[in-house]
């Protein structure tokens, strides 16, 4: 069974604990990117995360300006987790690295394109994808 990713060392894990971080805290970020970005209402935006060699994307993440700015400055993907409320850094504990190679901002601000070189599984249930599991399309109108 897969191991899921770790929080970063050092920062807390229990949500309710009032010192534990929270988006939209202060961050090393560039302020001429921060301003850039359009942030949900609890500070974050979307990482579409995709394999640099075949541009398959892999997973979705969210992330604030910190875990941003250890994205470009560390080269290696750093979320944030909404449910454990901390960073975390894909591969930690895992060993399923995603190591950066690209990241773009999308024309609205509101979300990220992260290119990656993916070193193992990108989900946390073992498959390379997190999109494995295909809907039936029914319309009409849907082309062969």
């Amino acid at each position: 069974m897969p191991v899921p990713d770790a929080p970063v060392t050092g920062v807390p894990s229990d949500p309710t604990d009032p010192a534990a971080p929270v988006p939209g805290r202060p961050s090393q970020l560039d302020p001429a990117i921060a301003a850039q970005l359009r942030r949900t209402a609890d500070g974050l935006v979307a990482a579409v995360v995709r394999a640099h060699d075949s541009g398959e994307v892999l997973m979705v993440a969210w992330m604030d300006d910190e875990a941003l700015h250890r994205t470009l400055t560390t080269g290696r993907a750093t979320y944030w987790s909404r449910s454990r409320r901390e960073y975390w850094v894909k591969g930690a504990t895992s060993g399923h690295h995603q190591y950066v190679r690209s990241v773009a901002l999308d024309c609205d601000g509101d979300a990220l394109l992260v290119s990656v070189d993916q070193v193992g599984a990108a989900c946390h249930t073992g498959h390379p994808t997190c999109f494995f599991t295909e809907l039936p399309v029914t319309s009409p109108e849907a082309r062969p």
